[in-house]
């Protein structure tokens, strides 16, 4: 019987720390994760423009262009599309953008609303 309500007991507790840091968790975002959007935001633009620009106009490879993240960006993932000549970064759950290589214009990021 006493380990019945031990387990019960532990449970209640995980329940309620489980609760808690969710509830944490919530406030945390709603304070810090409009900054937090904005700034993914502007890190991934950069990210997709530079990108873009040393895929299509300098002709190196995704891999190696990757090379040229700054330090700070190692969340930031790049992914292309060779058809329409594009970089995509992104911050998973935050933000991504697209920077796309325009005869005559380079690389241009697609519309942008930072």
């Amino acid at each position: 019987m006493a380990t019945a309500k031990n387990r019960s007991g532990k449970l209640r507790l995980w329940l309620w720390l489980t609760v808690i840091i969710a509830g944490l968790g919530a406030i945390a975002w709603a304070v810090w994760g409009d900054g937090l959007r904005r700034t993914g935001a502007t890190g991934t633009a950069y990210a997709a423009h530079v990108a873009c620009s040393c895929r299509f106009v300098a002709g190196r490879s995704l891999d190696d262009c990757a090379k040229d993240k700054l330090a700070g960006m190692e969340l930031v993932s790049l992914s292309e599309d060779p058809q329409a000549k594009s970089v995509t970064a992104s911050i998973p759950l935050i933000a991504s953008e697209t920077a796309t290589w325009h005869e005559g214009y380079a690389c241009v990021l697609d519309e942008w609303e930072g």
